[in-house]
């Protein structure tokens, strides 16, 4: 599990494919590696890697293609910037969110504009992750925890500050980018919790969850 928290940015230092898959190398930078043991986990652009080599100034992961088909990580290449946070503790500050580091889809920046000392980027999501966006809710951008401001459709905006721009990768990021998505983890579980009994038939569509659906099922009156 991961705060949403970036702790520095790294890059990507080398990508070598293997099949379907692929083994990278992250230079991590800032990043203090001296209590990363191999075996855990550190998140990457919001993708929880296993580090299974630590050559010192960073480590090498490996990259199934199930990652690949539902994330950024198809489109990286060497000297990529990317966001880097470790796996929290028990005494970690939860400044963000809880973050699990699976990215549930990938999204396209629409448009960033300056608004006082802040920037304004307006990002478009998947149909299929628009329900799961709220206005003031959490989202994980590219690893990033951050707060929805607006929500239209499957368009959301976001108000980023001077800070996050500095110390993360929104930086380098314009309209037409790529990014990472992770819905809100209570979103996911209420949507489960609502079919009751029914989660247990695997023939149900969840994406069928509708008002017809809860007045039926006794959620509205």
């Amino acid at each position: 599990m991961f705060t949403g928290i970036i702790e520095a940015k790294g890059h990507i230092e080398a990508i070598v494919p293997s099949g379907n898959d692929m083994r990278v190398r992250i230079t991590t930078g800032k990043l203090d590696l001296s209590d990363v043991k191999l075996g855990d986990s550190i998140a990457v652009n919001g993708v929880c890697l296993t580090a299974v080599d630590l050559p010192g100034d960073g480590f090498w992961a490996d990259v199934s293609a199930e990652t690949l088909a539902h994330t950024t990580f198809k489109t990286l290449a060497v000297a990529t910037v990317v966001n880097l946070e470790k796996a929290l503790t028990p005494t970690t500050r939860l400044g963000g969110h809880l973050v699990s580091g699976h990215v549930d889809g990938v999204g396209e920046i629409i448009s960033r504009k300056v608004v006082g000392h802040s920037e304004q980027f307006k990002i478009r999501a998947p149909d299929s992750l628009a329900k799961y966006i709220a206005k003031k809710g959490s989202i994980c951008i590219e690893g990033i925890s951050l707060t929805v401001n607006e929500v239209k459709g499957a368009e959301f905006d976001l108000n980023i500050v001077p800070h996050t721009l500095e110390q993360t990768s929104l930086q380098q990021l314009t309209s037409g980018s790529q990014v990472n998505l992770e819905v809100d983890l209570i979103a996911r579980y209420l949507e489960r919790l609502v079919l009751g009994e029914q989660a247990a038939n695997a023939e149900l569509d969840t994406g069928n969850i509708n008002l017809e659906f809860l007045a039926q099922h006794g959620f509205m009156k």
